[in-house]
C-alpha cells in the first residue's frame, strides 16, 4: 500500500508542479503583480498539502469509492421493485453531493443565498437526477435524447429567471460532479450495466455525470422563482500576511480543524450509508470490507488535507493575483494567462484522473488517459481564455452558453455514442475544487480590479469550464471515428484474397504502401502475381 501510495503522491506532484511554477513566475517576471512573501509561502505550502491529500483521495477512490459505487450498481439491478431503485438513487444522490467540498466552497462564496439553503437546494436536484439516470439505463432510453430534452427546458426558462441567479446556477452543475461524487457516480454507472450484455452496455455506462449536473441547475433555477434577496452583495477576501514560517505553518494548523469537521459530516453520512447497504445486501466479504473501510480512511485524510491546502493557501493567490494583473496596465495578459492556467490546471483536479484511468479500463485502452487528459487540458485552456475576454469586455454569459450547448447537443447526432457519454460527463469533472478554490476567486479579483459585477460577471466561470470539453471530447470523437474506418478500410484491403490462373495471392502477406499514382499500385500488384504464376508452372 505504501508503494502504491508512494506513485499516487508522484503523480499529483506532476499534476501540481505546472500551475505552482506558473504563479510563482509570473508573480516576478510581471511587474505590478507584487504578491507578498508571506502570501506566497502560504501558497507553497498549500501547494504541499494539496499533493499530499490528492495522493491520498486517488488511492481512497480506487479501494473504497469506486467498488462501493459498482456494488450499489449491480444490487439496483437485481431489484424487481422500481420503487426501491428510487429511493437508493436519490438518497446516495443527496448525500455524496452534500458531501462535496467544492459545493461547500461555492456555498461560502455566494452569500446573497444562505449556503444551507443553496446546498440542500443543489443535493434535491441532484437526488432527482441520479434517479433519471438510473431509470434510462434500466429502460434503455437513448442518451442523447435525455440531454436534448432537459436542455430545451433550461433555455426555454432561462428568460423567467433573475438574471443573478443564472451564473450560480449553472456554476452549480459543475461544483456538484467533484472528487467525491464523480468516483461513486461513474462506478455505479458501471455496476448498472456490467451485467447487460447488449452492444450499448458499454455505452450507457457513460453519461451518469453528465445528467446529475443538470439536476442542480434546475433546481437552483426553481430556487431563483421563489427567492429573491433585496441586494446581493459578495463579501471580498481578506489577506493577513504571515511573516514568518511558523506563522504561516499555525494559519493552516489552526484551519485544519475546521475542513476536518466539514469533510466528517457528510464523509460519516455515506460510512453509514455503506454499512447498511452491506447489512442489508451481505455483497462483501470480510477481507473487502476491511479494504473498503480503509480506503474510506485514506478518502478522508486526503479530502482533509486537500481542502486546507488549496482554502488556506491558493485562494488568496488566486483573487490577489487576479486582481492585481486586471488593474494594471497590462490587464490583456488576462487571456493568455487564463490560457495557460486551464491547459495545466485541469491535470490538478482529483476526479480527472478517476475519469480518465475508468475510461481507459472501459475501453480496453482504446481512449487512452493520455489522449484524455490532452482533450481536456484544451477545452479548460479554451475555457479559462473565454472567461477572462468575457470578464474584460463584459459579453453575457448566455451569450456563450446557448450557442456553445446546441453545437454540442448536434455533434451527439454524429459522434459516437460512447464519446457523447464521455464528453458530457469530462464536462462535470473538470469543474471540480481547483475551478472553485482558485479559478474562481482568481476571476472574483480580475471582475474587483475591473469594476466589473461580481454576481453576473466572475460567476459563470464553472459554467463555462464544464461546457468547453463538451465540444472539445466530442470533436476528438469524430476524429477517433474517422481514424477508425480509414483504419478499418485498410485492414479489408490488407486482408483480401486475389484470385488468378493457376493460385492465390494474399494481401495478408504483402507490405501495402500509399502511393502517388495508379500505375504504380498496378505494377506494385502485378511483380507478385507474375511470381505465383512462375511456381505454378
Amino acid at each position: 500500500m505504501n508503494k502504491i501510495l508512494k506513485e499516487k503522491i508522484k503523480e499529483a506532484f506532476s499534476s501540481v508542479l505546472p500551475i505552482t511554477v506558473i504563479v510563482l513566475i509570473a508573480s516576478v517576471v510581471l511587474s505590478p503583480v507584487e504578491l507578498p512573501s508571506g502570501t506566497v509561502l502560504m501558497f507553497l505550502v498549500g501547494a504541499a498539502l494539496l499533493i499530499v491529500g490528492m495522493g491520498f483521495f486517488t488511492l481512497g477512490a480506487d479501494i473504497a469509492m469506486i467498488p462501493m459505487g459498482e456494488g450499489i450498481g449491480i444490487e439496483l439491478t437485481k431489484s424487481t421493485k422500481i420503487w426501491t431503485v428510487i429511493l437508493v438513487s436519490f438518497v446516495m444522490g443527496v448525500i455524496i453531493t452534500i458531501a462535496e467540498p467544492p459545493l461547500l466552497v461555492l456555498g461560502d462564496q455566494v452569500p446573497s443565498i444562505p449556503k444551507i439553503t443553496l446546498v440542500v437546494t443543489v443535493a434535491a436536484g441532484m437526488g432527482v437526477f441520479l434517479v433519471i439516470g438510473v431509470l434510462r439505463t434500466f429502460f434503455n432510453i437513448p442518451f442523447s435524447l435525455v440531454l436534448i430534452v432537459f436542455y430545451s427546458i433550461i433555455f426555454i426558462v432561462v428568460p423567467f429567471i433573475p438574471g443573478s441567479f443564472i451564473p450560480v446556477a449553472f456554476d452549480s452543475g459543475g461544483v456538484t460532479t467533484g472528487p467525491i461524487t464523480v468516483p461513486f457516480i461513474l462506478a455505479m454507472g458501471v455496476g448498472l450495466t456490467m451485467v447487460r450484455s447488449d452492444k450499448h452496455s458499454q455505452e450507457d455506462s457513460f453519461g451518469f455525470v453528465a445528467i446529475c449536473s443538470i439536476g442542480p441547475i434546475l433546481a437552483v433555477f426553481l430556487l431563483g422563482m421563489f427567492f429573491k434577496p433585496e441586494s446581493i452583495q459578495v463579501d471580498l477576501y481578506s489577506f493577513e500576511n504571515a511573516h514568518y514560517f511558523h506563522e504561516t505553518i499555525i494559519r493552516f494548523i489552526t484551519a485544519l480543524p475546521h475542513y476536518l469537521f466539514e469533510v466528517l459530516i457528510p464523509m460519516g453520512s455515506i460510512l453509514v450509508c455503506f454499512i447498511i447497504f452491506q447489512l442489508v445486501t451481505k455483497r462483501y466479504h470480510r477481507h473487502q470490507l476491511g479494504r473498503i473501510l480503509v480506503g474510506f480512511l485514506y478518502t478522508f485524510i486526503g479530502l482533509v488535507l486537500f481542502l486546507t491546502g488549496v482554502n488556506v493557501g491558493f485562494i488568496p493567490v488566486g483573487h490577489l493575483f487576479g486582481s492585481q494583473l486586471a488593474s494594471s496596465g497590462i490587464s490583456w495578459l488576462l487571456v493568455p494567462m487564463g490560457v495557460l492556467f486551464g491547459y495545466f490546471i485541469v491535470a490538478a483536479e482529483p476526479a480527472v484522473q478517476v475519469h480518465n484511468k475508468q475510461i481507459e479500463e472501459i475501453s480496453s485502452g482504446a481512449i487512452t488517459r493520455k489522449m484524455m487528459n490532452r482533450g481536456l487540458a484544451i477545452g479548460m485552456a479554451l475555457a479559462l481564455g473565454l472567461t477572462m475576454l468575457r470578464i474584460l469586455l463584459k459579453i453575457p454569459i448566455m451569450w456563450i452558453l446557448v450557442p456553445g450547448y446546441v453545437f454540442a447537443l448536434i455533434l451527439t447526432f454524429f459522434v459516437p455514442k460512447i464519446f457523447t457519454g464521455i464528453a458530457f460527463d469530462a464536462g462535470g469533472v473538470c469543474s471540480g475544487p481547483m475551478t472553485s478554490t482558485f479559478l474562481l476567486p482568481f476571476a472574483m479579483g480580475v471582475c474587483e480590479g475591473r469594476g466589473g459585477d461580481l454576481m453576473t460577471d466572475a460567476f459563470g466561470i464553472v459554467a463555462i469550464v464544464a461546457l468547453t470539453p463538451l465540444v472539445v471530447v466530442q470533436i476528438m470523437g469524430l476524429i477517433y471515428q474517422f481514424k477508425a474506418k480509414e483504419a478499418a478500410a485498410m485492414a479489408k484491403l490488407q486482408t483480401e484474397t486475389i484470385a488468378i490462373e493457376d493460385g492465390v495471392i494474399e494481401w495478408s502477406k504483402i507490405t501495402v504502401f500509399e502511393l502517388s499514382s495508379q500505375n504504380e499500385q498496378s505494377r506494385q500488384i502485378d511483380i507478385p502475381a507474375k511470381a505465383v504464376r512462375n511456381r505454378a508452372k
